[in-house]
């Protein structure tokens, strides 16, 4: 997503260079930490639309992601 500063410049989201990824978002619910695996598919001004499981998109509050990570586990069989 990328927005316009009161100058006018262009800035990018954080959340950006992570879209198509597999990642693990840290969420805030309450006072629980709750990692969360998935792959960003959307972004708006408030919320990431994220896709868990196979075809099931949720959509989370900005303000509750607490951290972003690569997710790196492999399935091996």
């Amino acid at each position: 997503m990328i927005t316009k500063t009161e100058e006018g410049q262009q800035m990018t989201s954080a959340f950006a260079v992570w879209r198509g990824q597999p990642v693990i978002l840290q969420v805030a619910a309450g006072i629980t930490r709750v990692p969360l695996r998935g792959t960003i598919v959307g972004e708006s001004d408030d919320a990431l639309r994220v896709r868990v499981g196979s075809g099931w998109d949720v959509d989370i509050f900005k303000t509750m992601v607490l951290a972003v990570e690569e997710d790196s586990w492999m399935n091996v069989t």
